[in-house]
C-alpha cells in the first residue's frame, strides 16, 4: 500500500463531490484516481465491491466506502474550519433520502418512469426548508459554512443545473443566493479539478495538488 490515501471519485457525483471538499478544507492529501463510470477499474471493484464513488483506500487497507463517512475522517484528521460543529444530521439525511429521491425522478424520468413536474414539485417543497432556514443565517447551520452546506449543496446545484432557468425563477432568494455563494468559490473550484480517467500505471495524482 502507498503511504497516502487512495481516493476514487468522479467529477460530476455529488457524493463524490462533496467528500472531495472535505477532503480539501482537512487538507488531507491522496491519490485522486478519476473513474470512468462505463469502464471502472479492477482496483476499485476490489477495495470496495459495491463499485461507485466515492471510495477513500487508507494506507492500512481501511476501506471507507461512504461520502459521509469520508467527511468524517478527513475532518477527524484536520478540521480548520470547524466544520464538524456544523453538522445537522437531520436535515442531511433529509437531503440524501427524499430530495435525493425526487431529485432522481425529476432529472431522470425515462430512467424512473416517473412524473417529471410531480418530482420537481415535491423537490421545489423540500427546497423550501432551505429557504427558511438561510433565511436566519447565512449557511445552512449558522454564520459560517461547515458540513451541513458542503454535504448539500451538490445536490441542490444538480437539482438547479436541471432545468436553470425554471430553477431561477422560482421564489428562493436566499437559496439562490447560497448556491451562488457556493459555486464561486475558490473550494469549489478547487475541488471541480478535470483529470483524465485514471489507468493502471499511471502516476499518481495527488489532491489536493502540492
Amino acid at each position: 500500500m502507498p503511504a497516502r490515501p487512495i481516493f476514487y471519485s468522479f467529477r460530476r457525483c455529488p457524493y463524490a463531490m462533496r467528500a472531495r471538499l472535505a477532503l480539501l478544507i482537512s487538507g488531507t492529501v491522496c491519490e485522486l484516481r478519476e473513474v470512468k463510470l462505463s469502464a471502472k477499474p479492477a482496483a476499485l471493484i476490489a477495495a470496495s465491491p459495491k463499485a461507485t464513488v466515492p471510495v477513500l483506500h487508507l494506507p492500512d487497507g481501511e476501506v471507507i466506502d461512504q461520502s459521509l463517512d469520508i467527511m468524517r475522517w478527513t475532518l477527524g484528521q484536520a478540521d480548520p474550519e470547524g466544520w464538524l460543529d456544523r453538522a445537522d444530521a437531520a436535515l442531511i439525511a433529509a437531503n440524501d433520502g427524499p430530495f435525493k429521491h425526487h431529485l432522481d425522478r425529476y432529472k431522470y424520468p425515462d430512467r424512473h418512469g416517473s412524473d417529471r413536474a410531480e418530482h420537481r414539485a415535491a423537490g421545489l417543497d423540500l427546497l423550501a426548508v432551505l429557504e427558511e432556514r438561510l433565511g436566519r443565517a447565512s449557511h445552512l447551520d449558522g454564520p459560517a459554512r461547515g458540513l451541513t452546506d458542503a454535504a448539500i449543496f451538490p445536490f441542490v446545484r444538480q437539482f438547479a443545473e436541471t432545468d436553470r432557468g425554471w430553477f431561477d425563477a422560482q421564489p428562493l432568494p436566499h437559496v439562490h443566493d447560497w448556491l451562488a455563494r457556493q459555486l464561486a468559490s475558490a473550494l469549489f473550484a478547487a475541488a471541480m479539478v478535470r483529470p483524465d480517467p485514471w489507468r493502471p500505471g499511471d502516476p499518481p495524482l495527488l489532491f489536493p495538488a502540492a
